[in-house]
């Protein structure tokens, strides 16, 4: 017998109602007075990282290319290049900010591969800790994200300026 974890609280997420227009290209091009209000943390050439309104634990963000591209192999060498790069840079931000033991790093592509916004390409940067539970919520549809979006906003912030990212 196959064991089955269940996630209801992200259903009302995946079939609830969606903004018009993408997400991810409006809160990059939105200007850069509004980054703080929509938890962008960094703004590069090709690409950008935020955070996810939706965490799975706290420092869960994202990196998308400006690019409003929805597969992998339409991305050019110069966007994938500065996509992992950041990706990198992310993970040693948030190893200074939380201490994490892991991650994982993902990009879903695709509805049915799990991609809450199909059309523009991102990549999931979740920090795990030993017995976190967080990663999917199994029990009565709850999760624990003990830091206020806000305060982890600020926090990588800091470090991403302190380090004098480019």
């Amino acid at each position: 017998m196959t064991d089955v974890l269940w996630t209801p609280w992200r259903l009302g997420y995946i079939v609830g109602e969606k903004p018009a227009g993408c997400i991810l290209c409006q809160k990059h091009q939105e200007p850069a007075e509004k980054d703080r209000h929509n938890y962008l943390l960094h703004r590069a050439q090709c690409c950008f990282i935020m955070l996810n309104l939706y965490p799975y634990n706290n420092g869960h963000l994202m990196i998308a290319p400006y690019e409003h591209v929805g597969e992998l192999e339409m991305l050019n060498a110069e966007t994938l290049t500065e996509m992992m790069r950041l990706t990198q840079r992310a993970v040693a931000a948030l190893k200074k900010a939380y201490s994490p033991v892991g991650f994982n790093l993902g990009i879903n592509i695709g509805h049915v591969a799990g991609a809450g916004v199909a059309d523009h390409l991102h990549i999931h940067v979740v920090p795990r800790w030993a017995g976190d539970t967080n990663f999917m919520s199994v029990l009565a549809d709850t999760r624990l994200i003990p830091e206020a979006l806000d305060a982890t906003y600020d926090k990588l912030r800091a470090i991403i300026k302190e380090e004098g990212w480019t």
